[in-house]
């Protein structure tokens, strides 16, 4: 490109003052491994809850004598305590800090995870599986907010994207646990191993640091320098320290929900609300979570075949082309990376859409090519809506609002992949799989155009000038 685009969209130039990065340009070693951690082992933990479920509901349901709607509660409500414990996850965040909400989160998790493994029904197997989905919330707003305030402007889509990876990862281990622990009690076992990326996550944020731009917002600011040095700034700890000040002096003492949805700060909201539900009514979540049924439709008539073709197609597959992600969005940017996903994807869907329409689901060349297609779209989707939006969302709000507006954010997702996630086998039922897979594919072309024309470039751009930019766009509005 010949210009490069402010955050509202249009090119730069001299009409505002460059704010330099608070974040040192390249973090020691050990702290950017502490960052690293932190941020992989709470996508690790979202991913195995993701995951695990797929395994553990046949051994649930003869343990339990229960019917599909329970499974169904069982499965679908962790994304009723993520989505409420998102709300929550950035009350905790603005308020107690980072680092205090990610331990809640893994305790939480880790007691979630306690009681879906002793659960001796359905009703307590649903609160563990409640506390559990809180746990994840808060951590699914908490770990990308400390990613992308901790991460220098020309690594913070790597170091968020990160995220997205471990999300895969986790996705991926969950499957290969529930097929090495299958049995009338390995459901148990499966529950009680997601405890340990709690654990994990727990001693991880013990050695990690808070984030500079929280302390100095809570009147911390020696703590923050202190901050700073660890984090690389011994030379210049006191210029980046004024660099933060600068980018709150025009901040409320504390933002409230209101100021979330304030008119200033309503591109950037449109934004993050658009990327979170487009992220879900393309379809990933219902792919996740019932790609054995999608298989079996397809043609694959025997549950080793639709198992191996859900791990290695989707679980295996989903990580790999995450590195794809890793490797090019500080490079190519994001809005790159959003339109040739999104075009990937719609193509892919559409072909699936298109196998059954021809062959009515009967197998033979309708199982091919529905592999080969959701290949590409697991492909696509992993380089592009999977990572991009949890970058994008945790660049571009304001300090003052941005835990909050994170939160919001990733409620939204979290609703979006509730509603697909409950009633996709209601839709297919209705209306078949083939219009059900164009209905997919048409959220990708909509969704392409949103993004061409909405959505812009954040790449090497400090959240100190993205936050200012947003200011001179209410300006000239």
């Amino acid at each position: 490109m010949a210009t490069q685009r402010t955050a509202s969209g249009g090119p730069s130039g001299d009409s505002g003052a460059k704010l330099p990065d608070p974040v040192p340009d390249r973090l020691p070693f050990a702290r950017a491994a502490s960052v690293i951690a932190v941020i992989v082992l709470a996508g690790a933990l979202f991913g195995y809850d993701q995951g695990v479920i797929s395994g553990a509901l046949v051994g649930v349901q003869k343990a339990f004598a229960v019917g599909a709607a329970a499974l169904e509660i069982v499965t679908s409500w962790v994304t009723l305590g993520a989505m409420f414990g998102s709300l929550g996850g950035g009350f905790v965040a603005d308020h107690f800090g980072r680092k205090r909400a990610l331990f809640a989160a893994a305790g939480l998790f880790i007691i979630g995870a306690a009681v879906e493994a002793l659960a001796p029904n359905v009703p307590v197997l649903v609160f563990g599986r409640l506390v559990a989905g809180f746990g994840v919330g808060v951590a699914a707003v908490a770990a990308p907010l400390y990613a992308a305030e901790l991460a220098p402007a020309a690594q913070r889509g790597r170091f968020v994207s990160s995220y997205q990876l471990a999300i895969t990862i986790g996705i991926f281990v969950a499957y290969l646990v529930d097929e090495a622990l299958a049995g009338p009690e390995g459901w148990r076992a499966m529950f009680a191993v997601s405890a340990v990326a709690g654990v994990l996550l727990a001693l991880a944020v013990l050695t990690a640091v808070e984030s500079p731009r929280w302390l100095v917002k809570t009147g911390r600011p020696d703590d923050a320098r202190r901050n700073l040095v660890a984090l690389g700034a011994e030379n210049d700890a006191d210029a980046r320290l004024a660099a933060i000040k600068a980018a709150l002096r025009a901040e409320h003492e504390t933002a409230s929900w209101s100021d979330v949805f304030a008119p200033r700060w309503r591109t950037p909201l449109k934004i993050g609300l658009g990327l979170a539900v487009l992220q879900q009514i393309t379809g990933i979540n219902a792919i996740i979570y019932y790609s054995d049924n999608i298989f079996a439709a397809a043609g694959f008539t025997t549950p080793a075949a639709q198992t191996a073709a859900t791990t290695w197609a989707i679980g295996a597959v989903n990580v790999l082309a995450t590195f794809i992600a890793i490797a090019f969005i500080d490079r190519l940017g994001r809005r790159p990376l959003l339109i040739a996903g999104l075009i990937g994807m719609g193509l892919s869907l559409a072909a699936v859409g298109l196998a059954f329409q021809q062959s009515g689901g009967a197998g033979g060349t309708t199982g091919v090519i529905t592999l080969i297609a959701l290949v590409v779209f697991i492909i696509s989707f992993a380089f592009s809506l999977g990572p991009v939006t949890w970058t994008v969302i945790n660049e571009i709000y304001p300090g003052e609002v941005r835990g909050r507006a994170v939160a919001v954010a990733t409620a939204v997702n979290w609703g979006a992949a509730f509603l697909v996630s409950e009633f996709f086998l209601t839709v297919v039922n209705a209306i078949g799989q083939a219009y059900t897979f164009w209905l997919f594919a048409a959220f990708c072309a909509l969704g392409l155009i949103w993004v061409y024309v909405g959505v812009p470039e954040t790449r090497r751009r400090s959240l100190e000038e993205i936050q200012a930019s947003w200011g001179e766009a209410s300006r000239r509005s």
